[in-house]
C-alpha cells in the first residue's frame, strides 16, 4: 500500500448505542478531499431520508482535510457535519470551528470521527492517540463549557484539547455550540450533540502528518513566498486603514489595523503593532489589532495580545484583560472576536448607560456577553438571536407571548438602563426552562409558536434571508446578484467570505475591477458598491467560483476568513495574489499533483453533493421554488428608488431570477429546477448519488 501524505487514512467511529469504537479506511473519500466533503457523504449514504436532528439516526461527523496539522498558513479549520434542527426541513449543515482540535485529532491519527447512537446517559469520549474510550460524564452535565474542559483537561492533561457543549447543547436548544479551547465555537449542532447524552470529546495525540516524499524545501519555499508575498490581514485585506508612507493605498474599512502608537496595551510590558509593510513576514501577526476593530479605541489599553488558531499567522482573536467582569463572578479575561462580540452588543437594545456605542460599558457588555455565549454554548446565528430578541421586545410581542409571571421576573430594567447586567438576565433565562428560552428555536420555529407575521420575515433591518431560518452573510451589499447567489446556496447562513474577501480587500474599485477581468473573464464580473448593473455570464463564474472555493476550504481544510488569496499587498506583483496556492499546497501536502483547475473540479463535486443531499432530505427537486428564494426585502428596499440606480442595493426580480437560471447553467443543472441532472453527476463521479436520488424520484 501506498503510503498516505496529507491525510492520515484512519475515520474513528463512535457509536454511543453500542460502545462499539472502530477504526476505518478514510482514503475511500479522498475524492471528495476531507472535512464538509467526507461530511456530506457519510450523512447522504447513512442517514435515512426524513431523520430530524436529534433522533438517534442522525450522525455528527467531525472531519479536516490534507492541509490540517501541516502547517499550512490558516489551516486550523475544524468542519462538523450533520442534520440541522434549525431549519425545517432538517437538512444538512456544517458548522465550523478553529481552534486547535482539528489538528489534535490529526495527530491523534484521524482524519475524520463519525459519532452515532446515543447513550443512556451522559458521556464524553476520551481519545489519546489509538486508545479511544467512553466515559462517565454524569458529573460534567450541568456545567459550562469552561468547568467542563477545566475538569477533563484535569484527567487528560494540559495539552488535550476539549470541544464540548454547554447547558444549552445539554437542553437540546436548536442554537447550540460546540466549543473547544474555552472559545472557538461551531455553532447549530450543540443540541444534536445533547441529543446523544455526549457532553464532550477530548483528545491528544503524538503522531505527525507526513508530506509527500522530498516536498518538505518545496513546502517552506511556498510558506516563504505566502507569507512574504501574498498574505494581508483578517479577511485577507490588503491595505492599511490608516495613511502610511510606505502604502500607495490605505481605506478606513481595512481590517489591517497596525500603525505606529498602536499598542497592544496590556501585555507586559507593552507592545507596539507599528507599521507592518508587505515583505516581513514576522510582523504578519501585528497587522490585525483587531480588538480596536470590534470593541473601540478603549479596547487598545485592555488588549493583552492578538491569538488564534492552529497555525494562523493572522491572530485575529483578542486576548482581554477585563476586571470588570469580576463583578458578575467572572475572571478578567475575555477572548473572542467578531460576531461573539457584536451579538451582545445587538441585545442592549436601549443602548449602553454611558451612551457611547464604542465606549467602556458597551466594551464590558460585549465581553461579558462572549463569556457567557461561550460558557453556556449558545449560537448567536450569525447574529440573528440578538436581531430576533430585539424585534420581539421593541415590538411588544416579547410580552404578549411570555407568561406575565415570567415576564415580570426579568429584569428588563437592567436593558432600559443599558447596565452590561442585562447580560446575565439574557442569557440566563435563553437557557432557562421559561417561555424566554424559545429564542433559542431559531427564527423558522419561533415564528410558528409565536405566529410571527409577515412584518418579521420582510423587515430590512431584520436580516432574516429565508424561511429555512438563517440571516443573510454578505449578500446583496457584497457583490449585487454575486452576494444573493452565495446566500441561496446553504441551509444555514453562508459564512462565506470568498467574494466579500476579494471586494473587500481595501484596494480601488478600478483595480479590482482589472483583477476580476482577470480571474472571472471579465471587469464586468464587479460592481461598484451600490452602483450596480444588470446580470452577466461573468458574475455567474464569479458566483460559482466563491462557492466552490467555500466548500474547498471547508473540506481540505483552510480558513475562508482569510482564503483564498486573490490579491496581495506586494505594490510590485501590482496587487495580484495567487489563486492556485490551495492547490500548490494540497500538491506537496499529498503528492498527487494536482492543478487549480482540477482542485476546482474536486470542489464543484463537493458542492453539488451538498444540493443532493438537501434535495434528499427536502424530498423536492423543485429547488429554485423551494429552496432558492430571495427575500422581499432585497427587492423592498428604497422603496423611492429604482433597481441599478447609483447608490442602492436593491435588485430587480426578473434580472434575479435571470441569475439562478445562469447560476444553473454554470453548474450543468438543470434549469427549470435547480436540481442537479445525472449527466452532471455521473461526470463528478457522484453515480451513485444519482441512482439513490432516481430511487427516490428526485433526478429532474
Amino acid at each position: 500500500m501506498a503510503k498516505v501524505t496529507g491525510w492520515i487514512g484512519n475515520l474513528l467511529r463512535v457509536n454511543l448505542t453500542t460502545g462499539n469504537i472502530t477504526v476505518e479506511d478514510s482514503m475511500k473519500y479522498k475524492d471528495l478531499v476531507g472535512g464538509a466533503g467526507l461530511g456530506y457523504k457519510v450523512i447522504f449514504d447513512e442517514v435515512p431520508q426524513g431523520t430530524k436532528a436529534f433522533d438517534e439516526a442522525n450522525k455528527v461527523v467531525i472531519a479536516v482535510g490534507p492541509l490540517t496539522g501541516t502547517a499550512a498558513p490558516c489551516s486550523g479549520r475544524t468542519n462538523i457535519t450533520s442534520l440541522a434542527p434549525t431549519n425545517p426541513y432538517h437538512a444538512i449543515t456544517d458548522s465550523h470551528m478553529g481552534g486547535n482540535f482539528g489538528p489534535w485529532m490529526k495527530f491523534a491519527g484521524y482524519d475524520a470521527i463519525i459519532i452515532e447512537g446515543a447513550a443512556k446517559s451522559p458521556v464524553w469520549v476520551r481519545i489519546e492517540d489509538d486508545k479511544v474510550s467512553i466515559e462517565d460524564a454524569g458529573s460534567l452535565w450541568g456545567k459550562g463549557t469552561v468547568d467542563t474542559t477545566k475538569a477533563i483537561n484535569d484527567i487528560m492533561g494540559k495539552e488535550a484539547c476539549i470541544a464540548a457543549i454547554g447547558q444549552a447543547g445539554e437542553k437540546q436548544r436548536n442554537l447550540a455550540s460546540i466549543v473547544n479551547s474555552v472559545n472557538h465555537s461551531a455553532g447549530g449542532h450543540g443540541g444534536i450533540l445533547g441529543a446523544k447524552n455526549l457532553k464532550a470529546i477530548g483528545i491528544i495525540g503524538k503522531r505527525a502528518v507526513h508530506l509527500a516524499d522530498e516536498n518538505a524545501k518545496e513546502w517552506l519555499k511556498l510558506n516563504e513566498y505566502m507569507m512574504s508575498d501574498i498574505i494581508g490581514a483578517n479577511n485577507q485585506h490588503v491595505v492599511p486603514n490608516t495613511p502610511q508612507p510606505w502604502a500607495e493605498y490605505h481605506n478606513p474599512g481595512s481590517r489591517w489595523t497596525a500603525q505606529l502608537g498602536l499598542f497592544w496595551g496590556a501585555a507586559n510590558p507593552p507592545v507596539e503593532t507599528g507599521e507592518c509593510p508587505p515583505g516581513d513576514k514576522n510582523k504578519v501577526g501585528l497587522r490585525t489589532q483587531k480588538a480596536i476593530f470590534d470593541l473601540g479605541p478603549v479596547a487598545e489599553e485592555r488588549t493583552i495580545k492578538m491569538a488564534g488558531c492552529y497555525s494562523c499567522p493572522i491572530r485575529c482573536q483578542s486576548n482581554m484583560y477585563m476586571p470588570e467582569l469580576e463583578k458578575y463572578g467572572l475572571t478578567p479575561y475575555a477572548t473572542s472576536t467578531c460576531i461573539n462580540y457584536s451579538s451582545p452588543g445587538t441585545a442592549m437594545v436601549k443602548g449602553y448607560a454611558d451612551g457611547e456605542s464604542k465606549g467602556m460599558d458597551a466594551m464590558i457588555t460585549k465581553c461579558l456577553g462572549s463569556r457567557l455565549a461561550d460558557d453556556y454554548g449558545i449560537w448567536s446565528n450569525y447574529g440573528q438571536l440578538p436581531r430576533d430578541f430585539r424585534h420581539m421586545y421593541n415590538s411588544g410581542k416579547l410580552k404578549e407571548v411570555l407568561p406575565k409571571e415570567e415576564y415580570d421576573s426579568i429584569n428588563f430594567d437592567l436593558l432600559e438602563k443599558g447596565d452590561p447586567g442585562w447580560m446575565l438576565e439574557y442569557y440566563n433565562n435563553l437557557i432557562g426552562d421559561g417561555e424566554f428560552s424559545h429564542l433559542l428555536d431559531g427564527p423558522y420555529w419561533m415564528a410558528q409558536r409565536w405566529s410571527m407575521g409577515d412584518e418579521y420575515w420582510n423587515e430590512y433591518s431584520n436580516n432574516i434571508w429565508s424561511k429555512m431560518a438563517y440571516p443573510k452573510h454578505h449578500s446583496n451589499e457584497a457583490g449585487a446578484q454575486v452576494g444573493v447567489l452565495v446566500n441561496i446556496m446553504f441551509n444555514r447562513d453562508a459564512n462565506s467570505h470568498t467574494h466579500m474577501n476579494f471586494i473587500g480587500a481595501g484596494l480601488p474599485i478600478g483595480l479590482l475591477k482589472e483583477i476580476a477581468g482577470e480571474v472571472w473573464g471579465s471587469p464586468d464580473a464587479l460592481d461598484a458598491p451600490k452602483d450596480y448593473t444588470p446580470m452577466n455570464e461573468y458574475k455567474a463564474k464569479f458566483a460559482k467560483w466563491s462557492i466552490d472555493r467555500n466548500f474547498l476550504h471547508d473540506s481540505i481544510t483552510l480558513c475562508n476568513w482569510v482564503w483564498p488569496m486573490v490579491v496581495s499587498p506586494s505594490k510590485s506583483r501590482n496587487y495580484r495574489g495567487d489563486t492556485a496556492l490551495e492547490s500548490k499546497f494540497f500538491s506537496l501536502a499529498t503528492g498527487i499533483e494536482t492543478s487549480e483547475e482540477e482542485l476546482d473540479y474536486m470542489a464543484e463535486r463537493i458542492c453539488t453533493l451538498h444540493r443532493a443531499a438537501t434535495i434528499k432530505q427536502m424530498a423536492t427537486i423543485d429547488m429554485r421554488n423551494e429552496h432558492d428564494t430571495i427575500p422581499e426585502w432585497v427587492f423592498n428596499v428604497d422603496p423611492d428608488m429604482e433597481p441599478f440606480t447609483e447608490g442602492t442595493v436593491k435588485l430587480d426580480r426578473d434580472d434575479m431570477q435571470l441569475a439562478l437560471t445562469m447560476l444553473y447553467k454554470e453548474y450543468g443543472w438543470d434549469e427549470k429546477t435547480g436540481a442537479p441532472t445525472r449527466a452532471t453527476y455521473e461526470k463528478l463521479g457522484l453515480k451513485d448519488v444519482a441512482d439513490e436520488l432516481e430511487g427516490l424520484n428526485l433526478l429532474p
